[in-house]
């Protein structure tokens, strides 16, 4: 395609607007102004402006009006072509825009503690109903801006609130103070502060409120003295096995450990999060094959996650108390 056009040159200012183009365009077709207003959506009025319009930009008429139809005159019949190939080439563009550039190549951009405690772990079932299909996991705690092109998704955990992108539901969350059983043995709960047991604090966004309603509601009259802070919630879950202290976990990533027995809620309550798990990306990602797949998929994959929590809460904290805490209009998406 000729690269000459440029859209500054004093020779562009003559081009009519595009909607009385794409109006003449139809209504040459169909030698009708009529048709092409059912075509169009829109009534023979205002077909028969456009046309009007585009006649006044050009200094030339562009049809012989008759009785029950139209004809094109010689100009007329000059522009046409042009029109068509140039509506035409349009067309190819947006699709090529829209379209799928790497449809065998998924990549996913999500939380490192998600892609690691949760989403590679069962992926394999994903990639044996779809061999066809590549993955890539792009773990990083900032947003995905999808400005590069690269990523088709990304999977959130926050508030569902991206300008300018999709968010689809997949799972709400629960925050639950968790720790090694061993640790029960070495110290007494009952006394206060927790027996002083060891704290392991994380200082996600998303935990700020928790934290301190934790404090109030466990007794700690010395507030939290974190004997280790962690940024990455995979890391705290290991610190968490490792029987180095108790902390709130998000059930999401501890559910498995929990039904285990690796992990214990020595505490009678829970809270549930602000924040839940999103697939988002812009809108016509949605449209591409894959990302259908991969949200059917998901979605039947986090229902293991929900039927856990029944099990748990009926097995295990049906006495529990559901306690929310005052909660700040601050809130941004999760970043651990």
């Amino acid at each position: 395609m000729s690269q000459s056009f440029n859209p500054l040159s004093a020779s562009s200012s003559r081009l009519p607007p595009l909607k009385a183009l794409r109006v003449f365009a139809v209504a040459a077709q169909l030698e009708s102004f009529k048709l092409a207003a059912e075509q169009l959506f829109v009534t023979q009025a205002a077909v028969s402006q456009q046309i009007r319009l585009l006649e006044e930009h050009l200094g030339q008429k562009l049809f012989i009006r008759l009785n029950r139809e139209v004809r094109l005159t010689p100009s007329g019949q000059l522009l046409l072509p042009y029109a068509l190939q140039a509506f035409d080439l349009l067309d190819k563009g947006v699709t090529r825009l829209m379209d799928d550039p790497n449809p065998q190549h998924l990549v996913i951009s999500c939380l490192p503690s998600f892609a690691g405690r949760w989403l590679v772990p069962r992926l394999g079932a994903f990639q044996r109903q779809h061999p066809d299909l590549s993955i890539s996991i792009n773990p990083k705690i900032t947003l995905e801006t999808f400005d590069s092109g690269d990523v088709d998704v990304a999977v959130r955990f926050g508030l569902g609130q991206y300008p300018d992108l999709q968010a689809e539901f997949l799972l709400d969350d629960y925050l639950l103070p968790v720790c090694s059983p061993k640790l029960l043995e070495q110290y007494d709960l009952g006394q206060p502060n927790l027996g002083d047991m060891p704290i392991l604090a994380d200082n996600a966004l998303d935990q700020e409120e928790v934290w301190q309603a934790f404090t109030k509601k466990a007794g700690l009259t010395k507030g939290i003295h974190s004997v280790l802070l962690i940024t990455d919630a995979t890391m705290l879950v290991d610190a968490i096995l490792s029987g180095q202290g108790l902390s709130l976990v998000r059930f999401s990533l501890a559910y498995q450990l929990i039904e285990s027995g690796q992990l214990v809620c020595p505490l009678p309550y829970y809270w549930l999060s602000d924040y839940a798990y999103y697939l988002v990306a812009p809108e016509h990602h949605f449209k591409r094959p894959k990302l259908q797949q991969l949200q059917t998929w998901i979605l039947e994959e986090v229902k293991e996650v929900e039927q856990s929590w029944t099990r748990i809460k009926q097995a295990l904290l049906l006495d529990f108390e559901c306690c929310q805490p005052e909660r700040s209009a601050l809130l941004s998406d999760h970043s651990s």
